[in-house]
């Protein structure tokens, strides 16, 4: 699964406290060689990680039956055969719990680690779904309507909630008719208004379920017809007046509406500038990964902007981040009261999204001045 299928209702089911124990995985991975040469070996040694552990936790005195471990570790051995590597992101993560299992890959690197917990560790998901901003295509003309998932670089057609749509009848070849420069008087047809009337209902439940931002594709009179009998495009982010695209392919498609996310990119940095610097006059702006994350802790911050590539490795101490190296399996335990987080920008990321902020990932460099990352307080 990629990020783009996380949607707000299975994120509330991940998060959600289960009867029995579940397994969360995560590995850093590779996307070209010879990089990606032993991820295929750390993923092996990190599942047969995973199966010691639930085996030990009859050992810990912990009350999980001997069909509860069994069936994690069938659930966690069918998830590992299912990982193809081939295709790997920057990073992986395995949820298996006693009747099912999902893997995700992720255009975000992850720490390697296991949780065996009563609950599925989201931090890594929701941050690589913050930075990819997914948002939704619609594509429209007179006979058919297909809506599309993108992210950075790509476009799917998403094949649910009713999509694709197609009128009942269909009685001319609107998309040849657009190609050529024949726009089929169509548009002015009442059957025409009852599809796209129908076409805006289903946009708009999908919108509500899962809110992203939404670009429509079609020729200015689909696309003027729509906005006139419905209200689900009104607040589009980006509108692109081409034809013959409501099947794609995806690539073409994507290559049309390049223009339009580089606009919605530049006025989102400018708006997210404009407003660090609001804050700085009124005293209301963190600057600084501590500042930041005790700010987001105390339900403070409205914004926060970080680099799309800042991760650091920290330890917990009186109640502050400090910054430390990767954990080293061999090294002396910490002192008392200290722990590392090897993935606390993520973990500052999911916490803010919780607690209300907008969370926007800036070009690297951008915040160099404030440490990688910035915040608008509330007050």
């Amino acid at each position: 699964m990629e990020t783009n299928a996380l949607t707000p209702a299975l994120l509330q089911s991940l998060r959600k406290k289960q009867p029995h124990p579940v397994v969360s995985v995560s590995m850093p991975t590779h996307r070209r060689e010879p990089d990606n040469a032993q991820d295929a070996v750390r993923l092996r040694n990190l599942v047969s990680e995973a199966g010691r552990r639930i085996d030990a936790l009859a050992e810990a005195g912990e009350p999980v039956s001997r069909e509860v471990r069994t069936a994690l570790r069938t659930q966690l051995d069918r998830a590992h055969a299912e990982v193809d590597l081939r295709y790997s992101l920057d990073g992986l993560v395995i949820f298996a719990s006693t009747d099912e299992y999902q893997t995700w890959v992720l255009p975000r690197g992850v720490p390697e680690r296991v949780v065996i917990s009563d609950s599925y560790l989201t931090r890594n998901l929701v941050a690589a779904r913050a930075r990819a901003t997914p948002y939704w295509v619609l594509a429209v003309a007179a006979n058919r309507a297909t809506l599309w998932h993108g992210s950075p670089g790509t476009v799917r057609e998403h094949t649910g909630n009713g999509f694709p749509v197609t009128p009942d009848e269909v009685q001319t070849d609107v998309e040849r008719e657009e190609r050529i420069g024949d726009v089929a008087s169509t548009f002015q047809d009442e059957e025409t208004r009852r599809f796209l009337r129908d076409v805006d209902s289903r946009l708009a439940a999908v919108l509500a379920a899962t809110p992203r931002p939404l670009y429509v594709v079609g020729l200015a009179p689909a696309l003027s017809l729509l906005a006139d009998v419905g209200t689900a495009t009104g607040d589009a982010a980006g509108r692109v007046l081409t034809g013959g695209l409501v099947n794609g392919p995806g690539p073409e498609l994507y290559k049309e509406l390049e223009p339009s996310l580089r606009e919605t990119r530049q006025r989102i940095a400018e708006r997210t500038a404009e407003r660090l610097d609001a804050a700085r006059s009124r005293r209301t702006f963190a600057a600084g990964l501590d500042e930041v994350w005790e700010s987001v802790r105390e339900g403070r911050v409205a914004l926060v902007a970080v680099e799309e590539n800042f991760q650091r490795t920290v330890r917990v101490k009186d109640g502050h981040l400090v910054p430390a190296g990767p954990q080293d399996p061999d090294a002396a335990p910490l002192p008392d009261g200290e722990t590392v987080r090897e993935d606390i920008v993520d973990e500052l990321v999911e916490l803010a999204l919780d607690t209300g902020a907008e969370v926007v990932f800036v070009r690297d460099d951008t915040l160099a001045d404030h440490d990688r990352i910035a915040a608008d307080l509330r007050y």
